[in-house]
């Protein structure tokens, strides 16, 4: 392994947005995060962000079940030409 190539390793603290500070270690100076493990909702089972943008409601009415439109009625001469019989071409 090539010696002098790899960046240095720094004990960092981590600051959350909820308040929340940690140790670790990383290649950068500082970190600010904005989710940690003490306010993220998987970890702590708890809904924090509301659907304030409707992008749920917008999801749903995008794909949604349509209503399908009616059947529109077929005009007599289309009916007529669409049920004439076509001839099977004949068996050699």
């Amino acid at each position: 392994m090539k010696t002098a190539i790899h960046p240095e390793l720094h004990e960092v603290k981590v600051h959350c947005q909820c308040g929340n500070e940690f140790m670790t270690r990383s290649t950068k100076k500082e970190l600010r995060v904005e989710v940690c493990s003490a306010c993220h909702p998987f970890y702590t089972g708890k809904q924090k962000n509301m659907d304030t943008a409707g992008r749920v409601e917008r999801f749903n009415r995008k794909y949604a079940k349509k209503v399908e439109a009616p059947e529109v009625p077929i005009a007599a001469t289309d009916v007529a030409a669409s049920e004439t019989p076509v001839e099977a071409p004949a068996e050699n």
